[in-house]
């Protein structure tokens, strides 16, 4: 149902807004969790690295939709605050119309330059085509992720966490069933383990597109409104175009990690792949809740509300710090159980460079969480020169650090420069955050309310 995050309580609206957000992410993640767990166990190591290597190229396409959800849900957030119902409707079509031909184009380069890419990561010989043929089955369903990932923003944006919730358990279960029945009655081995997340992602897709509509026509407004703008895209975009670009330069520097990683062989690229993937249900976790306190900002923000916002912040910091302190001691203190969920064997040298992996990051979890909290007031609030700073910064010197340290530490040196980047990065973002820089933003709360102020009807 759609709900209004500038009444109530912030602390209390806050938790019941996020907690279907952050289940919905678990169930999220076991997309790709389970193709790599089904491809590890039921398909071999070499399997396991071949969808490995292909993870950051698919992350690209994946930085677009994000960036996308964040851009749209921002707008639409405020524009909902703001009750400017007529607006909001534009700003939901227009978004769709426009992520509809961008999917496409970046459908065709991806076809076009999908080897070329795989050779410039350095990709083993021994797992390059399997890994090419994952990452062209993804690319052919780019469309269903694109649509889904902007549905959920559309979503969230509106005041409700559940729907998507429902979709994603369902388009979950779905995945982990496709996975066991392509793989392991089938044998189709990488390709298997693709097709399956294909089918998955395109069913929620359809699902989320028809609910969207519905919803959307049962906020009721008088007179007809322009299923696209380009002045409303130009609004999206100034949101939308920093978050991509974002998105997209993490997606390239950890391209250049995956280089460097796989320049020490299949077995380190299996721990590693195995190891980041735990590490990155970790942090979409937090970047989920940073998400849901960004449309809470944007609400408030788009009623004239600052004050809630602060007490967003804290609520939203605290859920953050109770997820971060399990996940560090479960990977600090159980990395080897963890890591061995994907794979057969259960010692060597993958084995090895997964642990190893968790240990040096799963401390800094709190650090890390508290960044990104402070960024989703930042991007709530349109301030997305701050926002970009931060993160670019993170990024950088992960990236420099870890190519700094290979040399005198192998492969743990690599993993050494995340604590680095997310320190320094932590306290640009906070820093912006206590500054006030998020007060800055008020472009759509100070253009004059000419569209109708009637309440919605809830769904």
């Amino acid at each position: 149902m759609v709900k209004d995050l500038t009444v109530g309580k912030p602390s209390s609206v806050l938790w019941r807004f996020s907690i279907p957000m952050f289940v919905s992410v678990i169930f999220q993640q076991m997309y790709n969790i389970a193709d790599s767990v089904v491809a590890g166990k039921f398909a071999g190591e070499a399997a396991l690295a071949a969808v490995g290597a292909s993870y950051p190229i698919t992350m690209i396409f994946m930085a677009v939709a994000v960036g996308s959800n964040i851009g749209c849900a921002v707008v639409i957030s405020q524009l909902f605050g703001a009750k400017r119902w007529k607006e909001m409707k534009t700003a939901i079509y227009t978004t769709l119309i426009a992520c509809i031909a961008l999917s496409l184009s970046l459908m065709a380069l991806g076809f076009l330059f999908c080897r070329p890419v795989m050779n410039l990561i350095q990709t083993p010989a021994d797992i390059f085509s399997d890994g090419a043929l994952y990452l062209r089955i993804y690319i052919g369903g780019f469309l269903f992720l694109y649509l889904y990932n902007v549905c959920t923003g559309i979503f969230t944006s509106l005041g409700d966490s559940r729907t998507p919730l429902y979709f994603l358990i369902g388009s979950s279960l779905g995945n982990i069933l496709l996975d066991m029945i392509f793989v392991i009655v089938f044998h189709w081995g990488v390709a298997g383990v693709a097709w399956a997340t294909f089918i998955a992602q395109g069913a929620a897709c359809v699902l989320a597109l028809l609910t969207v509509h519905k919803r959307i026509a049962e906020v009721k407004t008088e007179g007809s409104f322009p299923l696209f703008s380009w002045n409303m895209l130009k609004k999206i975009s100034v949101v939308a175009v920093p978050s991509i670009l974002q998105q997209s330069f993490i997606s390239v520097g950890n391209m250049f990690i995956q280089g460097l990683v796989n320049s020490f062989g299949s077995s380190v690229i299996a721990g590693y792949s195995a190891a980041v993937k735990l590490n990155t249900f970790t942090i979409t976790s937090f970047t989920t809740l940073a998400n849901g306190l960004s449309s809470f900002t944007a609400q408030n923000i788009g009623a004239g509300q600052e004050e809630r916002v602060k007490s967003g912040f804290k609520a939203g910091w605290f859920m953050a710090f109770c997820v971060a302190v399990p996940f560090t001691i479960l990977f600090f203190f159980f990395g080897g159980p963890a890591v061995t969920i994907f794979m057969e064997q259960t010692g060597g040298e993958a084995m090895n460079t997964g642990v190893t992996f968790l240990k040096i990051v799963s401390p800094f979890y709190v650090v890390v969480a508290t960044k990104l909290m402070a960024d989703g007031v930042l991007r709530g609030s349109g301030a997305m020169g701050c926002f970009m700073v931060a993160t670019f910064a993170d990024l950088i010197l992960r990236v420099l650090i870890s190519f700094v340290l290979a040399g005198p530490f192998g492969a743990d040196g690599i993993w050494m420069s995340w604590p680095i980047g997310w320190t320094i990065a932590t306290a640009l973002s906070l820093s912006f955050y206590l500054r006030g820089k998020w007060k800055l933003s008020r472009d759509l709360r100070s253009e004059e309310h000419t569209s109708e102020l009637q309440s919605p009807r809830t769904i």
